[in-house]
Protein backbone atom coordinates (compact mmCIF):
# COMPACT_ATOMS: atom_id res chain seq x y z
CA UNK A 1 0.00 0.00 0.00
CA UNK A 2 1.59 2.92 -0.81
CA UNK A 3 1.09 6.36 -0.38
CA UNK A 4 -1.73 6.93 -2.71
CA UNK A 5 -3.66 4.09 -1.56
CA UNK A 6 -3.07 5.42 1.99
CA UNK A 7 -4.47 8.91 1.15
CA UNK A 8 -8.16 7.09 0.10
CA UNK A 9 -8.08 6.19 3.59
CA UNK A 10 -8.33 9.60 4.92
CA UNK A 11 -12.03 9.87 4.07
CA UNK A 12 -12.66 6.15 5.08
CA UNK A 13 -15.68 5.15 7.77
CA UNK A 14 -13.86 1.67 7.22
CA UNK A 15 -11.38 -0.88 5.93
CA UNK A 16 -11.76 -4.15 4.76
CA UNK A 17 -9.50 -6.87 5.99
CA UNK A 18 -6.94 -6.96 3.25
CA UNK A 19 -6.50 -3.29 3.75
CA UNK A 20 -5.90 -4.32 7.46
CA UNK A 21 -3.02 -7.20 6.40
CA UNK A 22 -1.11 -4.54 4.16
CA UNK A 23 -1.10 -1.79 6.88
CA UNK A 24 0.14 -4.06 9.57
CA UNK A 25 2.73 -5.76 7.03
CA UNK A 26 3.83 -2.18 6.56
CA UNK A 27 3.81 -1.07 10.37
CA UNK A 28 3.86 -4.02 11.80
CA UNK A 29 7.23 -4.36 12.75
CA UNK A 30 7.63 -0.43 13.69
CA UNK A 31 4.37 -0.70 15.78
CA UNK A 32 5.77 -3.83 17.72
CA UNK A 33 9.26 -2.37 18.27
CA UNK A 34 7.84 1.22 19.54
CA UNK A 35 5.59 -0.82 22.58
CA UNK A 36 8.79 -2.66 23.20
CA UNK A 37 10.79 -0.02 23.63
CA UNK A 38 7.96 1.09 25.64
CA UNK A 39 7.44 -1.62 27.65
CA UNK A 40 10.42 -3.91 27.44
CA UNK A 41 8.94 -6.83 27.15
CA UNK A 42 8.08 -9.12 23.78
CA UNK A 43 5.13 -10.68 25.12
CA UNK A 44 3.42 -7.56 26.00
CA UNK A 45 4.41 -6.01 22.91
CA UNK A 46 2.38 -8.89 20.93
CA UNK A 47 -0.85 -8.02 22.95
CA UNK A 48 -0.65 -4.71 22.32
CA UNK A 49 0.33 -4.37 19.10
CA UNK A 50 -2.72 -6.79 18.34
CA UNK A 51 -4.76 -4.18 19.96
CA UNK A 52 -3.48 -1.35 18.31
CA UNK A 53 -4.48 -2.67 14.65
CA UNK A 54 -7.64 -3.60 16.03
CA UNK A 55 -8.17 -0.48 17.12
CA UNK A 56 -6.99 0.93 13.83
CA UNK A 57 -9.38 -1.44 11.98
CA UNK A 58 -12.46 -0.04 14.19
CA UNK A 59 -11.42 3.56 13.99
CA UNK A 60 -9.80 4.60 10.37
CA UNK A 61 -12.74 6.95 10.46
CA UNK A 62 -10.95 9.28 12.85
CA UNK A 63 -7.60 9.49 10.56
CA UNK A 64 -8.09 12.97 8.77
CA UNK A 65 -4.30 13.13 7.25
CA UNK A 66 -3.25 15.56 9.39
CA UNK A 67 -0.46 13.18 10.05
CA UNK A 68 1.54 10.68 8.21
CA UNK A 69 -0.24 7.35 8.32
CA UNK A 70 2.74 5.69 10.29
CA UNK A 71 2.42 8.90 12.92
CA UNK A 72 -1.46 8.41 13.66
CA UNK A 73 -0.60 4.29 14.09
CA UNK A 74 2.25 5.08 17.01
CA UNK A 75 -0.14 7.48 18.58
CA UNK A 76 -2.46 5.04 18.49
CA UNK A 77 0.34 2.36 19.49
CA UNK A 78 1.72 5.67 22.88
CA UNK A 79 -1.92 5.68 24.11
CA UNK A 80 -2.64 2.12 24.16
CA UNK A 81 0.63 1.25 26.21
CA UNK A 82 -0.29 3.99 28.82
CA UNK A 83 -4.19 2.40 29.08
CA UNK A 84 -2.36 -0.29 29.59
CA UNK A 85 -0.14 0.51 31.91
CA UNK A 86 -3.03 2.86 33.98
CA UNK A 87 -4.79 -0.31 34.15
CA UNK A 88 -2.14 -2.31 35.24
CA UNK A 89 -1.54 0.15 37.99
CA UNK A 90 -4.82 -0.38 39.26
CA UNK A 91 -4.84 -4.19 39.29
CA UNK A 92 -1.59 -4.75 40.77
CA UNK A 93 -0.87 -1.29 42.78
CA UNK A 94 2.82 -1.00 40.80
CA UNK A 95 3.12 2.26 38.72
CA UNK A 96 3.70 -0.30 35.76
CA UNK A 97 7.54 -0.75 36.08
CA UNK A 98 9.38 -2.49 32.89
CA UNK A 99 10.32 -6.26 33.43
CA UNK A 100 13.93 -7.50 32.95
CA UNK A 101 14.63 -7.41 28.57
CA UNK A 102 15.56 -11.11 27.11
CA UNK A 103 17.78 -10.45 24.07
CA UNK A 104 18.17 -14.52 23.49
CA UNK A 105 15.82 -16.17 20.91
CA UNK A 106 13.24 -12.78 20.97
CA UNK A 107 14.05 -12.55 17.09
CA UNK A 108 14.41 -8.35 17.51
CA UNK A 109 18.38 -7.92 16.72
CA UNK A 110 18.50 -6.43 13.87
CA UNK A 111 21.32 -7.69 11.06
CA UNK A 112 23.87 -5.45 9.58
CA UNK A 113 23.65 -5.05 5.86
CA UNK A 114 26.64 -7.22 4.69
CA UNK A 115 28.75 -5.90 1.31
CA UNK A 116 28.20 -8.74 -1.82
CA UNK A 117 30.48 -10.85 -1.81
CA UNK A 118 32.19 -10.76 1.91
CA UNK A 119 31.52 -12.17 4.68
CA UNK A 120 32.50 -11.15 8.48
CA UNK A 121 34.29 -13.50 10.61
CA UNK A 122 33.03 -15.24 13.58
CA UNK A 123 34.30 -12.73 15.94
CA UNK A 124 34.00 -9.46 13.45
CA UNK A 125 30.10 -10.86 13.63
CA UNK A 126 30.20 -11.34 17.70
CA UNK A 127 31.41 -8.03 18.06
CA UNK A 128 29.11 -6.31 15.81
CA UNK A 129 26.28 -7.99 17.81
CA UNK A 130 28.04 -7.14 21.00
CA UNK A 131 28.13 -3.65 20.31
CA UNK A 132 24.52 -2.96 19.19
CA UNK A 133 23.16 -4.60 22.18
CA UNK A 134 25.05 -2.65 24.48
CA UNK A 135 23.89 0.23 22.71
CA UNK A 136 20.11 -0.99 23.05
CA UNK A 137 20.95 -1.96 26.31
CA UNK A 138 22.14 1.54 27.12
CA UNK A 139 19.28 3.02 25.64
CA UNK A 140 16.44 0.95 27.65
CA UNK A 141 17.93 2.33 30.63
CA UNK A 142 17.34 5.68 29.77
CA UNK A 143 14.43 7.65 31.56
CA UNK A 144 10.98 6.89 29.38
CA UNK A 145 10.82 10.44 28.09
CA UNK A 146 14.19 10.31 27.30
CA UNK A 147 14.21 6.78 25.51
CA UNK A 148 10.84 7.52 24.13
CA UNK A 149 11.82 10.33 21.55
CA UNK A 150 15.23 8.56 20.92
CA UNK A 151 13.16 5.63 19.84
CA UNK A 152 10.83 7.81 17.63
CA UNK A 153 14.08 9.21 16.15
CA UNK A 154 15.68 5.89 15.55
CA UNK A 155 13.58 3.11 15.00
CA UNK A 156 10.59 5.13 13.60
CA UNK A 157 12.67 7.54 11.81
CA UNK A 158 10.11 10.78 12.32
CA UNK A 159 10.60 14.01 12.11
CA UNK A 160 10.98 16.33 15.51
CA UNK A 161 7.37 17.75 14.25
CA UNK A 162 5.68 14.32 14.38
CA UNK A 163 7.65 13.64 17.47
CA UNK A 164 6.18 16.12 19.14
CA UNK A 165 2.65 16.12 17.95
CA UNK A 166 3.20 12.35 18.69
CA UNK A 167 4.10 12.99 22.53
CA UNK A 168 2.21 16.11 22.58
CA UNK A 169 5.39 17.76 23.66
CA UNK A 170 6.72 21.34 22.00
CA UNK A 171 9.21 20.75 19.57
CA UNK A 172 11.95 22.71 21.71
CA UNK A 173 11.20 20.16 24.20
CA UNK A 174 11.62 17.06 21.69
CA UNK A 175 14.99 18.66 20.47
CA UNK A 176 16.26 19.08 24.07
CA UNK A 177 15.51 15.36 24.88
CA UNK A 178 16.57 13.70 22.18
CA UNK A 179 19.96 16.18 22.75
CA UNK A 180 20.25 15.09 26.41
CA UNK A 181 19.48 10.83 25.50
CA UNK A 182 21.91 11.03 23.11
CA UNK A 183 24.17 12.58 25.02
CA UNK A 184 23.39 10.51 27.57
CA UNK A 185 24.03 7.00 25.34
CA UNK A 186 27.02 8.53 24.54
CA UNK A 187 28.92 9.14 27.69
CA UNK A 188 27.39 5.28 29.14
CA UNK A 189 29.00 3.75 26.20
CA UNK A 190 32.15 5.98 26.70
CA UNK A 191 32.19 4.40 30.01
CA UNK A 192 32.06 0.82 28.60
CA UNK A 193 35.01 1.17 26.43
Amino acid sequence: MKSLELEDLKQAHSMDEAQLRRIMELYGNEVWNYIYYLTGNGETADDLAQEVFIKCYYRIGTYRGMSTFKAWLLTIARNTVFSYRKSRFFRLGLWGGTESLHHAGDGSQEQPLMSVGTAPSAEMEYLGNRQIEEIWDTIMKLPLKLREVLVLDLKAELSVNEIAELTRLPAGTVKSRLHRARRKVQNELRGLE
